[in-house]
């Protein structure tokens, strides 16, 4: 599961990626980002220093019927502020992948795209 990783006022913030069996879409989630393992971090190979931690921000991006149109879910047990930047940063990458769920099905290759 790819994912993307954005600092913001010295707060760390990731994108993930993955396939949401259940609702036959692909999921944007956005979550604040956790430190790495230190020993995974203390590794001279290492360059992730944060991971994804749990989404509060979910995009469900259908991949199958063009028709359906994406939709974006809350969840949070507790009040979260998610900055303005972030916010935008987070949409782009809605779109983009809103976009590559498009053209693989206007090509055929439906249930195929990262």
């Amino acid at each position: 599961m790819p994912w993307e990783l954005k600092e913001h006022a010295g707060h760390h913030y990731a994108v993930l990626f993955h396939y949401a069996l259940p609702e036959d879409a692909w999921a944007v989630e956005l979550s604040e980002a956790v430190p790495a393992v230190a020993e995974a971090a203390e590794s001279p190979d290492a360059t992730v220093t944060h991971l994804p931690g749990a989404g509060f921000l979910v995009a469900l991006v259908p991949d199958e019927d063009p028709a359906l149109q994406p939709a974006v879910r809350v969840w949070s047990p507790e009040e979260r502020v998610v900055p303005y930047e972030v916010m935008c940063w987070f949409m782009e990458q809605v779109a983009d992948q809103v976009e590559r769920c498009r053209t693989a099905f206007e090509q055929g290759e439906a249930g195929t795209v990262e």
